[in-house]
């Protein structure tokens, strides 16, 4: 593959299933429908962690969460750990972000050769509360669910600012000889469920199709998801009215998403750079909207674990879909082969693989990798999935097992069924291969303890309360737990 640019787009929370390119029925996502077209569209990426930090720092480093330690929000990645953005920069190509990073500032080095307007964990130190486990108290997840809507947010401006910001780089930088990369990361369609009145609008109540599981008679009979319902307060459940309205406000942000995307298209042929920038579209996870009682991410169903993953430009095959499952941290040695820049020799070791070598071959069976350490859990959760089955561990608690080929929403557990054990012993014995969970928990663990200790205990991390991430400007506003 000849060297190009790459412009490389990550969204926040948007779920594989919410575009209409993979699918979906309902949200109109035109842009980037467009752009699978003429690209490549994986239909079985997953992130390595449900959650925003954790994620971001195994798409930054190729390193799964257990190898780098970056277990939760409290935990942000500083530069630490070398990232495809140090390999690229230090090998003589631009490499600039605009937009959400969720680092811990941009003081330190994370390998960008500039970053502009980043949003980073509140106050350089993230989200303390999470490492309670737990012990925290209950999080009240409902009321934002109650409050979705038309209107705007910080958000919907910070996303609208750096989508201009995006359009006047590529202009600028559309006569440079040597290759770049440009990371545009946008916050939406993250909470709020906020979103635009032109978008909220595009959006008819009778055309959302209820979620998988959403009534509490058929949420799943499982200790680790009760709990997690427990700890955000969703097993008061929620009214059909009430997920239809919120989800109908995530399209919207979808469809924002794509709206801006199609803006820094519209730039990028603008500047002449079509032929000479290969772009990546994906997302740091995906989201529950209802689905077995919860509406936030955190979990390993399809809806939070799965994200959409689209590649185009340059020597990339137009309109093929690729079935290989992939992962997130498989974007480091594919940015570094977009470019032309050679891995060093301590990269030997990453698990992932160049996506673009991927869409070349023909589909395959390979296992992809993630794991949860944070809010909602008691302990630690891990998940494996292949080409047809998925195998999620919980830490002390029973495992699940779904079959997807024959059961794409996940509705029967085979876990527990006699026909299945061999399996179930032989996907246990594939994560073990891959780390010991046990041990894995428990250094996790005494990480969290520590950083509890180091803010001053828990009593301390309590009454200083749970913050958003702030857009840069902005205060953080720190709001508590209340039962």
């Amino acid at each position: 593959m000849n060297p190009a640019n790459l412009l490389f787009i990550l969204a926040d929370e948007h779920r594989r299933d919410a575009l209409g390119c993979y699918g979906h029925p309902v949200v109109h996502t035109p842009n980037l429908d467009r752009l699978a077209a003429r690209g490549v569209r994986f239909t079985r990426a997953y992130t390595n962690s449900p959650i925003c930090v954790a994620a971001r720092a195994a798409l930054a480093t190729g390193r799964y969460v257990h190898q780098t330690g970056h277990w939760d929000n409290a935990f942000p990645y500083h530069g630490e750990f070398p990232s495809w953005e140090h390999r690229v920069r230090d090998r003589g190509c631009r490499v600039d972000s605009i937009g959400k990073l969720h680092f811990r500032s941009r003081e330190d080095d994370n390998g960008f050769s500039a970053e502009h307007r980043p949003l980073n964990v509140a106050e350089g130190v993230g989200e303390i509360i999470e490492c309670l486990r737990e012990k925290a108290p209950p999080r009240n997840g409902p009321e934002g669910v109650r409050q979705a809507g038309p209107g705007d947010s910080s958000y919907l401006r910070y996303d609208a600012e750096n989508t201009d910001a995006a359009c006047r780089w590529l202009a600028a930088h559309a006569g440079d000889e040597k290759p770049w990369v440009l990371f545009l990361s946008l916050v939406c369609p993250h909470p709020p469920f906020t979103a635009p009145e032109e978008f909220y609008r595009l959006y008819d109540p009778a055309q959302v199709a209820m979620p998988p599981q959403w009534r509490r008679q058929e949420w799943p009979d499982h200790p680790a998801l009760a709990h997690f319902r427990y700890r955000f307060m969703w097993d008061g459940g929620l009214e059909e009215e009430e997920i239809r309205r919120a989800t109908i406000a995530y399209y919207a942000l979808c469809s924002y998403v794509d709206h801006n995307v199609g803006k820094v298209m519209q730039a990028l042929d603008a500047g002449g750079l079509r032929d000479r920038t290969r772009i990546i579209y994906t997302s740091d996870h995906g989201a529950m909207l209802g689905a077995r009682g919860q509406f936030n991410k955190l979990t390993m169903y399809e809806q939070a674990a799965a994200v959409p993953f689209i590649m185009a430009g340059p020597e990339v095959a137009r309109g093929r879909v690729v079935d290989t499952p992939v992962s997130l941290v498989d974007c480091f040695p594919t940015v570094l082969e977009a470019v032309g820049s050679e891995p060093a020799s301590e990269d030997a070791c990453l698990p992932g693989e160049s996506l673009w070598k991927i869409a070349r071959q023909e589909d395959r069976d390979r296992t992809v990798f993630s794991e949860y350490h944070a809010a909602g859990s008691r302990n630690a959760v891990f998940m494996l999935v292949d080409r047809r089955y998925k195998y999620v561990h919980y830490t002390h608690e029973p495992p699940q097992v779904f079959d997807l080929e024959t059961d794409p929403d996940e509705l029967l557990d085979l876990s527990g069924s006699p026909s299945h054990q061999n399996l179930v012993r032989g996907l246990e014995a594939r994560l073990r291969d891959l780390l010991d969970p046990e041990a894995t928990d428990l250094r996790c663990k005494l990480d969290q303890t520590a950083k509890v200790e180091a803010y001053g205990g828990m009593e301390a991390v309590i009454q200083r309360g749970l913050s958003n991430s702030p857009v840069p400007g902005e205060k953080p506003v720190f709001y508590h737990h209340r039962e």
